[in-house]
């Protein structure tokens, strides 16, 4: 027994010097919001007060468009990811896009609320701010969770739905980022409160990618350096606790709003079927299935992507 136990400790010491070594190597403690400013948050952003937070928003085009488009990106994301939407649509509407709570430079909400209904309360006080009796609504993987929950709480107020690889079903992944598998681990999740390898991030978005090729360094280094930001991590692991997958899919049905499904062929994290489920279930929808792009298929390849939304909301 006191070999066994001595055979114990000298491997539990060793387990240990690995983690200590591996917290030395990637050490990256959180960065305040004001320290990530300079380089995220270049005119137009802005931040608004709203439910206890300081948002990050970007507010663009028109301002006399009467039905203007609200993005919501996906999780781990922020809202950089529509930057080549907005190039492509500011010119004729008004786009209002903002960081979602637990990411990008808003980051984690006062009461610790990350369930689907906080972000849907969250989404609906967003039109009350700027004032909007009618948008387009659109969002991305779990951005589109909460978009077609905000059409089903104000349908009133949601002229159409853009979703994109949305979130809502209960999913069987093909393939999961590597940053999503170690948020859901319990003592790892912790570990990476104050560690962050940048090979990690770059694994993760290389992931999502249909061309991992197209990922470039200036991309891994916002998606790094956003996740940085003070309170991200932790909120990561509590928006997977607080809003699993599939509980509200029954109500996908209830959609009665014109909508627009576009889905990457290569998605792993949300396969493709989940995009002709949608289809199925929301009456008088569109399909677009790009064969080539990945689960982010706006930010993968804007240029073709947003040319199908010019076409719904514009149609000849």
């Amino acid at each position: 027994m006191k070999r066994i136990a001595r055979i114990a400790g000298i491997l539990l010491g060793a387990l240990a010097l690995l983690v200590a070594g591996f917290v030395a190597l990637n050490w990256a403690p959180d960065r305040p919001v004001d320290e990530l400013k300079a380089r995220w948050a270049q005119p137009p952003s802005a931040f608004i007060e709203l439910n206890g937070m300081q948002v990050h928003v970007r507010d663009e085009g028109p301002r006399d468009d009467p039905v203007p488009v609200v993005l919501l990106h996906g999780t781990s994301a922020s809202l950089h990811t529509w930057d080549g939407w907005v190039r492509a649509l500011e010119g004729g509407r008004r786009v209002i896009r903002v960081d979602m709570p637990g990411f990008g430079l808003t980051g984690p909400t006062p009461d610790g609320d990350y369930s689907i209904e906080a972000y849907t309360r969250f989404a609906i006080s967003v039109l009350d701010h700027f004032g909007l009796r009618r948008c387009v609504l659109g969002g991305n993987s779990f951005g589109g969770w909460v978009a077609w929950e905000t059409a089903l709480a104000q349908p009133g107020r949601v002229a159409a739905l853009v979703l994109v690889d949305s979130a809502g079903y209960a999913i069987k992944s093909q393939s999961v980022p590597i940053g999503f598998r170690i948020a859901k681990i319990p003592v790892l999740n912790r570990i990476m409160d104050v560690t962050l390898p940048r090979s990690l991030v770059e694994s993760s978005v290389r992931n999502v990618y249909g061309d991992p090729s197209k990922v470039t360094p200036e991309l891994v280094d916002r998606y790094y350096e956003i996740t940085l930001r003070a309170g991200n991590r932790a909120a990561l692991v509590q928006r997977f606790l607080q809003a699993p997958l599939g509980v509200d899919e029954r109500r996908i049905r209830e959609v009665k709003v014109p909508t627009l499904i576009l889905w990457g062929g290569r998605d792993g994290l949300i396969p493709v079927e989940y995009g002709g489920l949608f289809n199925r279930d929301i009456a008088g929808s569109r399909l677009v299935v790009f064969d080539d792009l990945g689960h982010v298929p706006q930010e993968e390849d804007p240029a073709r992507t947003v040319a199908a939304v010019k076409e719904f909301l514009e149609p000849d």
